[in-house]
């Protein structure tokens, strides 16, 4: 059955509710046994949200006090069928001696799974059969409307048994599997299996013989599709989205030197943390590796000239990811090419001690390059043990191909870069993780490091974030990151491939960070291509350089599509982080009312519940989304794009975090 939004032009937007509450006739035989009970209730999907909660749960709680009923507590759980998030409440207060559950039958299904007491439907599901999205399981509701589900201990006879049974089973079972699909296990043997934990299968064989009224809402048929995307949202971790790639454009397209740009725009905030303080004048020679930056805080990064020639201006100039304008640093290039004579070697890795190896990352203020731009010299102090150094070579965002070419055309310095941050830590451990969109690189790498001790390539199923280390950690180690943690805490430091590049020159050369690659792409860019740009070099150079954009309604952004930074202005300068330019058409859509369909939480990769942050957004309700734990949010815009109302979702976090700054100062 389809999703509607709208009965009709100027009408409300449909209540999707898929139960209703069992009449009191129905409900007395099943309460008779039961003394001290606990209520769970779904807080439904698939509607507009309201400004009063749901009855149904009030309801059912004023009919077991009518009937004289302990009622031991209650809970209320967004999208209760989803199993991840509802085990972690299910703690029952001492002396429950059964459950009832208002929901679908997927959410009764989903309790009776989880706990040792006996589990009560206490509605009727209507109009819902299949599998709902957020279930993650292989539970399904035929909408049969007469739920059998409370003779039964909670497994449901007419789907899980291929014949719909609803008596007991056949026979022909084999092992305990189903003769009809040896896959499966009889229905009706776990069924008895668990009445006999609960004590309850004399009261079942003692009940008359079910009859299925075919009279009400039947439907069969169960999507493929659906079993295939719920099978695989557990793969390597929870969540995630497959958006189209779209990186055929550039993928194929060797790296190419940006040619000499006449003047170069230097700010001094590419990194996460406080700006760097300039340190030279206009008027100043610099050099190429030159340090005109200094690092202001832990917690920053050292900034160098990517060009030789002449200062000539300190201020406050555009900045392709920070509104107002950064302090910057601009030179008009000489063209001479004149390298800075602290630029030298340092040595090899084994001549090395770790101190060493951090002090030379922090002087050439090497910092992330995938995008968020963290010192990696602090990374490379965690002061913690650390089993293992992951390089992030997965480049999930669509379109970016900048660091499948570093993996192909620099694969050695790769690994001397890894190798040598493997000795900052004392890891024994060094995995350079890669989709499987990027077969080449994957079997180039596997050879180079073929026998090298300790380290090893990793080939991972393609879907994005793969690439937040949060998610790469879960992934290969199996190990989660708690809230508000870093890696470190559960030992391991992740670095994007780019990166690693930079700390072997920076080791092998003595060069500073000052040039990057970056991929300039989409279907509005006349000729797009993979290039070796110098910090500082202005966008709209880099975009007139591959034919400009096609004339049209156009959405430029630095970064990829989904964690981009859209730029108004191409007068900003290539950063440390710019790991692409994109140029694509401009969606067109129109938001409308949040409808409760649960999507955003069945793809956020941090397991969060991204639609109250809209809500709480529009509410001023800032306690609301930190209370939510807005913070463990990493703005991976899953949420967004598979939104069905099209709500700027991130916008709303993103605001909602400074609002919670601004309220932690008061």
């Amino acid at each position: 059955m389809p999703l509607v939004l709208y009965k009709g032009e100027g009408e409300k937007l449909l209540n999707y509710t898929k139960y209703e509450l069992k009449t009191t006739e129905e409900l007395s035989p099943f309460l008779d046994g039961s003394d001290n009970i606990f209520v769970f209730a779904c807080k439904k999907c698939f509607k507009e949200f309201e400004s009063v909660d749901e009855p149904d749960c009030e309801e059912f709680v004023k009919i077991l006090e009518d009937h004289g009923k302990n009622v031991t507590g209650s809970l209320k759980v967004d999208f209760l069928c989803n199993k991840t998030q509802t085990q972690k409440l299910l703690e029952l207060p001492e002396g429950t001696d059964s459950v009832f559950v208002v929901s679908c039958g997927l959410g009764v299904q989903t309790i009776a799974d989880s706990v040792s007491v006996p589990v009560f439907a206490a509605a009727n599901s209507l109009n819902f059969r299949g599998h709902h999205g957020m279930a993650l399981t292989n539970k399904s509701c035929d909408a049969c409307a007469q739920c059998y589900l409370n003779i039964t201990g909670g497994i449901c006879p007419v789907v899980d048994c291929s014949k719909s049974l609803l008596n007991g089973q056949c026979g022909g079972a084999k092992n305990g599997k189903c003769e009809i699909d040896p896959s499966r296990d009889c229905a009706w043997e776990k069924i008895e299996q668990r009445l006999a934990k609960q004590g309850r299968l004399k009261e079942f064989l003692d009940q008359p013989v079910q009859i299925r009224d075919y009279s009400k809402v039947n439907y069969k048929a169960i999507s493929e599709f659906v079993k295939a995307a719920r099978e695989s949202r557990f793969d390597g971790y929870y969540g995630g989205v497959h958006p189209s790639e779209r990186k055929e454009a550039s993928e194929g397209i060797p790296l190419v030197r940006f040619p000499e740009p006449d003047t170069v725009v230097i700010p001094m905030s590419m990194h996460s943390g406080a700006p760097a303080n300039p340190i030279v004048n206009v008027g100043d020679e610099v050099k190429i590796g030159q340090k005109i930056g200094e690092a202001a805080a832990f917690i920053s990064g050292n900034v160098h000239s990517s060009v030789s020639g002449t200062v000539i201006a300190v201020e406050k100039k555009p900045h392709p990811t920070r509104s107002g304008g950064v302090l910057s640093v601009v030179i008009k290039n000489n063209k001479k090419n004149e390298i800075d004579d602290a630029v030298r070697p340092y040595g090899d890795i084994d001549s090395l001690d770790p101190e060493q190896i951090v002090s030379i990352v922090k002087e050439c203020g090497i910092v992330g390059m995938g995008g968020a731009g963290f010192p990696t010299s602090v990374k490379l102090a965690p002061n913690k043990p650390i089993d293992a150094v992951l390089l992030n070579g997965c480049e999930c965002e669509p379109m970016l191909t900048a660091d499948h070419r570093v993996l192909l055309e620099y694969a050695d310095d790769v690994i001397y870069g890894l190798r040598a941050m493997m000795k900052a830590v004392s890891a024994p451990r060094g995995i350079i993780v890669i989709e499987d969109n990027k077969p080449d690189a994957i079997e180039l790498l596997q050879a180079k490091v073929e026998s090298i001790d300790g380290i090893e390539v990793v080939g991972v199923r393609t879907k994005y974030p793969q690439g937040a280390e949060k998610m790469l950690i879960k992934r290969i180690l199996g190990k989660q990151v708690p809230s508000g943690g870093l890696p470190a805490d559960v030992g391991a430091v992740v670095c994007n491939v780019s990166t690693s590049k930079a700390v072997s020159d920076a080791i092998r050369t003595g060069m500073p960070l000052t040039e990057r690659v970056v991929t300039v792409t989409g279907e509005m860019v006349k000729n797009p291509g993979n290039f070796i740009v110098k910090v500082g070099t202005s966008v709209k150079e880099l975009i007139d350089y591959c034919g400009g954009i096609i004339s049209g309604d156009v959405t430029l952004k630095a970064g990829g599509p989904m964690m981009g930074t859209e730029l108004t202005d191409t007068d900003v300068p290539v950063i440390k982080t710019t790991n692409g330019i994109i140029a694509v058409g401009r969606d067109h859509f129109e938001t409308v009312s949040c409808i409760k369909c649960g999507r955003c939480v069945d793809v956020c990769p941090m397991e969060l519940k991204p639609l109250y942050f809209a809500k709480y957004h529009d509410e001023g309700n800032w306690k609301g989304m930190l209370d939510m734990n807005l913070r463990d949010c990493i703005e991976c815009r899953s949420c967004e794009y598979i939104c069905s109302s099209k709500i700027p979702i991130v916008a709303k976090i993103k605001a909602g975090k400074s609002a919670i700054v601004e309220m932690s100062k008061k």
